[in-house]
């Protein structure tokens, strides 16, 4: 039975990991840790909460007396580090939280890995030779692009917000360690994610919740901002070749090939509510309003996801069109029990 270290777990797509990973390898038993703060929430891991293969920590990914003390009890032989803080509004006013978790944190865990995997610079300790630690990205650290291009393995790093300047200097912490101690690391830089169990505060959820509500859809700015949309149950399975079939010291970028702006986003959910849940009169559209863009908000953000779909035989089974369906009425489920 191997043991792996999975932080971020009561959150967005790491809850969605665990109930993927824990089915699928059944001789892995998993370690989940998560500081409980407002974005994680034990509710998402409610289906696992008794699974004999999987315990739950509350902590911080900064506790380095935790984390040593988590590893040397568990025999930790892999780390799948999801946790971060990761909303740009929230890094834009309070950035010296994203500091902390999202670089001394990512420091941490890659610190004590490393010490506890390894006798020296690349050299493993025998019980330990295939010991891994995959970090999970953003394409934030890209930048922004024109109305052409794609984000690809070589784009240079151009974050433009806290949150992605936080996410770019673990990406660079991640790289150091493999190549200045011979860590076996791996990063993932993906696309927006969406789904099931996706924090409120985010755009999909945010659109569906005040549809449903009777409330204004906020729209920043002009609404033509352009994501690269991935469902997270793709994402997790992207995430899952790369711990097991990437190649030590790469870079993998997971995307949807979804580039949809979020005008598109917000008509195209609310026409779908009203179908599925009609209002008795009008469209859910006439509630869509414009406000104030955010402060750096980049233009577009675009994956080229062909070294994952070439290299390790992964594709995105749900586009955006079958993906949303699911996502609009898993939450029409949740919202409808508040």
């Amino acid at each position: 039975m191997k043991t792996i270290l999975v932080t971020g777990t009561a959150g967005f797509i790491g809850s969605n990991f665990i109930y993927h990973f824990i089915e699928s390898y059944p001789d892995y038993k998993l370690i989940s840790l998560d500081k409980l703060t407002y974005a994680g929430s034990l509710e998402n891991l409610a289906e696992v909460d008794t699974h004999p293969r999987h315990t739950f920590i509350k902590g911080d990914i900064c506790d380095r007396s935790l984390i040593e003390r988590i590893f040397s009890e568990n025999k930790i032989q892999g780390v799948i580090h999801f946790a971060a803080e990761s909303h740009v509004d929230n890094s834009i006013n309070n950035p010296g939280v994203f500091i902390e978790t999202n670089v001394n944190g990512t420091f941490t865990l890659l610190d004590v890995a490393y010490k506890h995997w390894m006798l020296q610079p690349f050299c493993y300790k025998k019980e330990h030779l295939n010991s891994r630690f995959l970090h999970i990205s953003t394409d934030e650290v890209y930048g922004t692009l024109e109305e052409t291009g794609l984000f690809t393995e070589q784009t240079p790093y151009a974050p433009n917000s806290p949150y992605s300047a936080s996410k770019a200097s673990s990406d660079m912490l991640v790289r150091s360690y493999h190549h200045t101690y011979g860590m076996n690391t791996i990063i993932t830089n993906c696309s927006n994610n969406y789904g099931p169990q996706q924090h409120d505060e985010k755009l999909i959820p945010t659109v569906i919740r005040k549809a449903i509500n009777g409330e204004n859809i906020p729209i920043y700015g002009d609404g033509k901002n352009i994501r690269d949309w991935l469902y997270v149950t793709d994402h997790c399975k992207g995430i899952d070749l790369a711990y097991h079939q990437g190649i030590s010291g790469e870079v993998y970028n997971i995307g949807g090939r979804n580039e949809r702006n979020n005008n598109y986003i917000a008509t195209n959910i609310c026409e779908i509510l009203d179908q599925i849940l009609p209002k008795e009169t009008g469209s859910y559209k006439e509630q869509i309003s414009y406000v104030q863009d955010r402060a750096g908000h980049d233009r577009r953000y675009a994956i080229d996801a062909t070294k994952i779909e070439t290299n390790l035989s992964w594709k995105a089974d749900e586009n955006f069109e079958s993906g949303i369906v699911k996502t609009i009425e898993w939450y029409i489920n949740k919202y409808k029990k508040l």
